[in-house]
């Protein structure tokens, strides 16, 4: 077994990474073993000098310095491993600081631009019902494409108006459900569900058109299309909802902490950035609006 294939194991079956983030890590790694190969480098004698021109090499190669960061800590866990594993002696990438990445702020929809979005399903019909009920959803609670996707009919709570949602590590959250979103819940369970799968074995809660569960791709052909439709001039993607849910809840007075247990942020320095993108909204109201700004 090569150290890569061993390193994938550990991340596979001690790490429990998920499968992209898995992919993420392997590719990274072996980008970086084909970079030595073709300069007759083992790893066993990688030092910071040869971490320090690979990312160089990344630069010139025309990579983001959001890319490169994620290479080193792709970097940084694989010689964690071999260190760990006595495979290799010292670790080259200690004390080696990675490019520092200015983030962007997300794009979101303003109210407005939301409701006109979420008014172009057609409710006369299965797919419209659906695509109605995910939207509403997606907005009303702000969860990730990949959670969605992944919900089970057990999985909201109609009664209560809650949502039990279980993140790519595992980690289960509660979310409240407001009354609207909640009408079209209803309606997609009671009157238009069992059209596309009627049984019992089948516990995925949204659905594509041949019955099975709805995919990533799937889901976001349907976000792009309902754009058009509404002609936003905005590119959107299915995480745009997350971004307006998080950016409204706190124009409304949302605390930060709230908000991030609401959508699922293991820091409070991710959930900040919505802040920012209010002041900034702020600030623009006020340079706009102001006589004397």
């Amino acid at each position: 077994m090569t150290y890569l294939e061993a390193f994938s194991h550990y991340l596979c079956k001690e790490r429990k990474l998920s499968q992209n983030t898995l992919e993420s890590y392997i590719r990274d790694v072996r980008m970086f073993c084909t970079y030595l190969q073709k300069r007759k480098l083992s790893i066993e004698n990688v030092t910071k000098t040869i971490i320090i021109a690979y990312i160089i090499f990344l630069q010139k190669e025309g990579r983001t310095t959001s890319t490169i960061s994620r290479h080193m800590a792709s970097l940084r866990c694989y010689f964690n491993y071999l260190v760990d594993n006595k495979y290799i002696k010292t670790n080259p990438t200690l004390n080696l600081e990675s490019p520092k990445v200015e983030r962007k702020l997300p794009s979101v929809l303003t109210k407005r631009e939301v409701e006109k979005l979420l008014e172009q399903p057609d409710l006369n019909d299965v797919k419209g019902a659906r695509d109605k009920a995910m939207l509403e959803l997606l907005y009303a609670t702000g969860i990730r494409v990949s959670e969605l996707i992944s919900l089970n009919i057990d999985d909201i709570d109609i009664e209560n108006g809650l949502l039990f949602c279980k993140n790519s590590s595992g980690k289960s959250r509660t979310i409240p459900i407001g009354t609207y979103c909640l009408k079209y819940i209803k309606l997609f369970l009671n009157e238009y569900r069992d059209e596309l799968n009627p049984s019992d074995d089948e516990k995925a809660l949204f659905l594509n058109l041949h019955g099975e569960r709805m995919t990533r791709q799937g889901f976001w052909k349907i976000v792009k299309y309902y754009t058009q439709k509404a002609n936003i001039n905005k590119s959107i993607t299915p995480h745009t909802l997350r971004h307006s849910f998080a950016v409204h809840l706190i124009e409304n007075g949302a605390d930060l902490q709230s908000l991030q247990e609401m959508l699922g942020h293991s820091d409070i320095s991710t959930t900040q950035i919505y802040s920012k993108i209010n002041n900034t909204r702020i600030r623009e109201v006020y340079n706009r609006t102001h006589p004397r700004a």
